[in-house]
Order: C-alpha cells, then sequence, then structure tokens
C-alpha cells in the first residue's frame, strides 16, 4: 500500500500543505488549536508517517546525535554508548553509531556522514593517535569537524582533544584523569607487592594508554619503586595475551630455575629466603587484562599465586570475570551521558562542570602478593 502523502491529509483537514506541514513537523508558527487538532487527526486516519527531513528543516533540528567510537563490541565502549543514549532519549533524539577502528581517516568520514545527515550534535568516544603514521588522517578529522562546527555542530570528545582541531565555539573535551588515577593504582599496588612490575601497554602515541603508563610509573616512582618494564602491543585483547603469553614464558623459566636449584646435589650454605614475590603485571585497559590472564591460565599458571593482574576501567563483563580483576573504575556510563549532554548544551558552562572521577578497586587478582 502505498504510503499517505502531506497533500492528502491537508485535503482531509481542510487546510493547505503549508498548514499540515506546521502542525505535523513541529515548526514555531502552531496553526490554532482547533486546525492543530482535526490536521493530527487526519494524519492518524490516514496513517501519514511525517518525513524526518521536514521535520528537521522546519525546527532546525534533526534530531539525530552521531558517536563515534573504535569498537562497539569493546565493553568499554558500549558502556559510554549506553550513556549517550541515555542522555539521547532524555533529548528526544536518536543516535547513530559508527564504530571504525580507532583510524583517523575512518573517524573522518563518519563525521562527514553525519554531517551531511546535519546530526545536531557528535560524540567521540576513544583514544587519539598521535603516531606520525597518523598525522595526514588527523589533520583531515580536524578540519572535518571544524566545518562542522562553524556550521553549527556540537562536539563532545571523551579523553583528549582530536589532534589539530582548532574550532573556538561548538567543541567540548570530557577529560579522564588516567594519568592520576594510573598512579594511584601504582601506590596502592606497591604498598602490597614486593615483587616487580611489569605494563602492557598499547602503541606508542596512543594517548590514553601513554597517559595510564605515565602515571603508573609516577606512581611507583613516589613509593620508592624501580620503574616497571613496559611491553607494547595491541590496544586490545589479543594484545593482553600475546604480552601475556611472554611474561607466561619469562615466569615458568624462573620458576623452573628456582626448582632445578633447589634439587640441586649442594645444599645452600644458609637457609633459603623463600620463593621470589609474584610478578605484579599492569595492563592498561581491562580487555588487556583478560587476554593477558587467559595467556596465563593457558600455561598452567595461577592468579595471584603466579602472578597478579591489574586493568583499568572496571568494564561491566568483569563482574563474571574470576578471579575478580583489580582495576581502577570509571563511570562510563556517566561520561557517555556527560558528554552527549555538554553537546546539546545541556550541562551548562565549562567551569560548572562536575569533573569525571574514578576509584582504584583492589580484589582478588591482586590479593597476597607481597
Amino acid at each position: 500500500m502505498a504510503a499517505s502523502t502531506l497533500t492528502e491529509v491537508a485535503r482531509l483537514a481542510g487546510v493547505s500543505p503549508a498548514t499540515a506541514s506546521r502542525v505535523l513537523n513541529g515548526s514555531a508558527r502552531t496553526p490554532g488549536k482547533d486546525i492543530a487538532d482535526r490536521v493530527r487527526q487526519a494524519a492518524e486516519s490516514l496513517g501519514y508517517i511525517p518525513n524526518a527531513q521536514a521535520q528537521g528543516l522546519a525546527k532546525s533540528s534533526s534530531g539525530l546525535i552521531g558517536l563515534i567510537v573504535h569498537d562497539i563490541a569493546d565493553p568499554y565502549f558500549s558502556a559510554i554508548a549506553r550513556g549517550v543514549q541515555e542522555a539521547a532519549r532524555e533529548q528526544r533524539k536518536m543516535v547513530l553509531l559508527a564504530s571504525t577502528e580507532g583510524a583517523p581517516e575512518s573517524e573522518k568520514e563518519a563525521v562527514a556522514a553525519f554531517a551531511a545527515r546535519r546530526a545536531d550534535s557528535i560524540v567521540i568516544a576513544g583514544s587519539r593517535m598521535s603516531r606520525p603514521e597518523d598525522r595526514e588522517g588527523n589533520a583531515e578529522l580536524a578540519a572535518e569537524l571544524d566545518r562542522y562546527c562553524r556550521n553549527g555542530g556540537q562536539v563532545a570528545v571523551v579523553g583528549h582533544a582530536v589532534v589539530g582541531a582548532g574550532a573556538d565555539e561548538g567543541y567540548h573535551v570530557v577529560q579522564v584523569p588516567n594519568e592520576e588515577l594510573a598512579a594511584e593504582l601504582a601506590a596502592e599496588l606497591a604498598a602490597i607487592s614486593s615483587g616487580g612490575f611489569v605494563i602492557i601497554g598499547g602503541p606508542e602515541g596512543l594517548l590514553t594508554s601513554d597517559d595510564r603508563i605515565r602515571g603508573f610509573q609516577q606512581g611507583l616512582k613516589a613509593a620508592g619503586r624501580p620503574a616497571a618494564e613496559v611491553l607494547r602491543t595491541a590496544f586490545n585483547r589479543s594484545g593482553g595475551f600475546d604480552a601475556g603469553l611472554a611474561l607466561a614464558a619469562r615466569i615458568k623459566a624462573v620458576q623452573s630455575a628456582g626448582t632445578t636449584a633447589a634439587e640441586g646435589d649442594s645444599p645452600p650454605a644458609a637457609p633459603a629466603e623463600g620463593p621470589a614475590a609474584p610478578l605484579c603485571i599492569f595492563a592498561v585497559n581491562d580487555v588487556m587484562a583478560i587476554g593477558a590472564a587467559a595467556a596465563l591460565r593457558s600455561q598452567g599458571l595461577r592468579i595471584p599465586r603466579d602472578a597478579a593482574v591489574a586493568g583499568f576501567d572496571d568494564i561491566e563483563t568483569l563482574r563474571d570475570f574470576r578471579p575478580a580483576l583489580s582495576t581502577v573504575h570509571l563511570p562510563l556510563e556517566e561520561i557517555g551521558r556527560q558528554a552527549a549532554r555538554r553537546a546539546a548544551g545541556k550541562d551548562g558552562s565549562a567551569a560548572s562542570l562536575t569533573p569525571v572521577t574514578g576509584q582504584v578497586t583492589l580484589r582478588r587478582s591482586t590479593e597476597t602478593v607481597a
């Protein structure tokens, strides 16, 4: 069955198509109540569906929010997306989603697509890249965002500003204290662990990862502990798993050497001091920590007996992870809500906004590591 047209609604209601459009598409120039009721009744009886583009033109708003994430399958991004969705419902808007794997070129294409659909605002979640190979992509993304803002769009970015973006108006950054929280985590782990530390981080130039690595090293230094070795890998579960396999080989080699020495023909001249404290592994996000823990288990190692493991973000998936993972809790859904509200101008001036905070949460995965 063919869809009813605005002209047919206007004819049934006895009004002009322009009047019917003002009623159904949300124009500020609304006719009298009797006329408006007559138009709505006619539209309902004909099953008329308003045109979203026409509504956007009438209201100077498309009712759309664009959301760009690295990977919607990652629980970190799905939690932020849930917060954006809640804020969108408050604003009576719909969310358009783009999952880009973090490539600036793909993010630029997403911004252009959202701008073409006249999205009222765009939220970008995911670490920024400052690697030399990303320079051109960052420049193109920044130019696209600046163009969008100059045309009245609003942008909110979680974490760091887009590298090179220069728009003065319509641009908001929801800052996350990654460095400070990582330093707090290091201090608490140093207080309970006498073993060494290793950091599993993302590629150099991934700003969120670099912030967390830097903060953790600062926390160790403040606690009087040596700097941790840093293993660079992919910023995902697979990267954590690969790093975990490499660490498992080291741990087993140390354990094997200790067993061989204990079983030697010559007894020690002095009583042994006991086994060395287990290695403490800090992965800069929870999915990497989960991958590292899976790798350790695949090699017959137990957590925290053979190695302690900690992550960062406190993603929802951790509810089912055993042993319970020590991490830094971030209010991910609230971060998403705040980003969407800021981009819509719903949270007041930047000076009045409540900053994002987090909390170190120690659990079973780092217990009894002294």
